[in-house]
């Protein structure tokens, strides 16, 4: 038994319970890491809510009346435990990524290594490009529907549906950016074929502009189009590498059948 054991680990072979010992050890370190960042997060959560809360200066400077508020006993604890939650998820994603790369990496073969490895270096960009383009439309939108208030009446703003609102905006942009990287993923693992994409051009081009749309306030026109239409250049850009990427491939498998024949 103990030399069938030596076999398998010369062979890079690991047992149900090593598996099980290595991810308890990738989780913990991970989940350390995710604590020290979201403490940290805690720390952050008034700033954070500041810095989210600038379109508002703007509306005063104007004239109208706006303020945050904490509406009940427990909502300002409540509002800076879901920003600290969300901050060590950020901040202390290069770390539980990474550990979950490792956990995953070795039991794949180096093609499908190059995969895993060549969609995160490509998501985590442009899910942050992402962020950052809803971070930039934030203050118009926030701007345009708090600037509805009546002459005379004040907007007093629940600081926990404020900092939802805000975040589920920023986060929905950053998560759009990222689908095209999927479609590119599903190309390589064979899903779907690059003419097959591209031809899909048209839904991809009204699905970018009704989720511009959606996600921006109506007759906000030039908001709506910093959000589609990176989306659409990144959709065709996706279709372009797609099309490079069968093509290579039916090469490839052109040579091969020479080389059998």
């Amino acid at each position: 038994m103990a030399r069938r054991g030596r076999i398998e680990n010369r062979q890079g072979r690991m047992p149900l319970a090593g598996h099980l010992r290595e991810f308890k050890r990738r989780f913990l370190i991970a989940g350390i890491a995710f604590g020290v960042c979201a403490i940290v997060g805690f720390f952050l959560a008034a700033p954070v809510l500041q810095l989210l809360s600038a379109p508002l200066d703007d509306l005063r400077a104007q004239g109208l009346a706006v303020d945050l508020n904490i509406t009940n006993v427990t909502q300002a604890f409540d509002v800076q435990m879901r920003i600290a939650f969300m901050l060590g998820i950020i901040l202390s994603s290069p770390i539980w990524l990474w550990q979950l790369l490792a956990f995953i990496v070795p039991g794949l073969r180096s093609v499908e290594r190059r995969y895993v490895f060549g969609f995160v270096g490509a998501a985590v960009p442009l899910f942050i490009g992402g962020c950052l383009t809803g971070w930039y439309v934030l203050p118009r939108i926030i701007s345009l529907f708090v600037g509805f208030t009546p002459a005379g009446f004040s907007a007093y703003l629940g600081a926990q549906d404020y900092w939802d609102f805000s975040f589920k905006l920023v986060f929905a942009v950053g998560v759009a950016y990222v689908l095209p990287v999927i479609v590119v993923f599903l190309n390589l693992a064979g899903v779907y074929e690059g003419t097959t994409i591209l031809k899909g051009w048209r839904w991809a081009v009204l699905a970018a502009t009704l989720f511009g749309a959606f996600v921006t306030p109506a007759g906000e026109v030039l908001s709506m189009f910093i959000i589609a239409v990176p989306m659409i250049v990144l959709y065709f850009a996706a279709a372009g590498f797609a099309l490079i990427v069968d093509r290579r491939r039916a090469k490839r498998a052109l040579a091969e059948e020479s080389r059998v024949a």
